[in-house]
């Protein structure tokens, strides 16, 4: 899970940088995203497998002990496996919105481009 972190933070702070309008810097920003895309999506995939092994080693150690014992409502029950599982929806969360990140500036960025071309048409 630390390396889906770590790799996760290398995606966003690639995000986060702000392009400019040169259409070789577009075109290699797509190129990168388009990649990054691909390796979200992968790495999505496994941290919802972390998040599944997670829920069901806890459901079957803590869960279960306390609902026998206490009768605990199905609501709060998964109420409190999304707590003890908080790392790993995170991340779940946090690598669902990188690929659609990457996705939406894919867009943009095509946007950006033809623009680019159309002034370039006019000078």
């Amino acid at each position: 899970m630390n390396d889906l972190k770590t790799e996760a933070k290398t995606i966003q702070d690639y995000l986060d940088i702000t392009v400019s309008s040169d259409p070789p810097e577009l075109v290699d920003r797509i190129t990168t995203l388009m990649s990054y895309m691909a390796r979200s999506g992968e790495m999505l995939a496994q941290a919802k497998k972390i998040l599944r092994a997670k829920k069901t080693s806890e459901i079957n150690k803590t869960i279960i002990s306390i609902a026998k014992e206490q009768c605990l409502s199905a609501s709060v029950q998964n109420a409190l496996l999304d707590s003890i599982c908080e790392d790993e929806t995170f991340l779940v969360e946090w690598l669902d919105r990188i690929n659609r990140s990457c996705t939406h500036q894919i867009d943009g960025l095509r946007s950006l481009l033809s623009y680019e071309r159309e002034q370039m048409k006019f000078q």
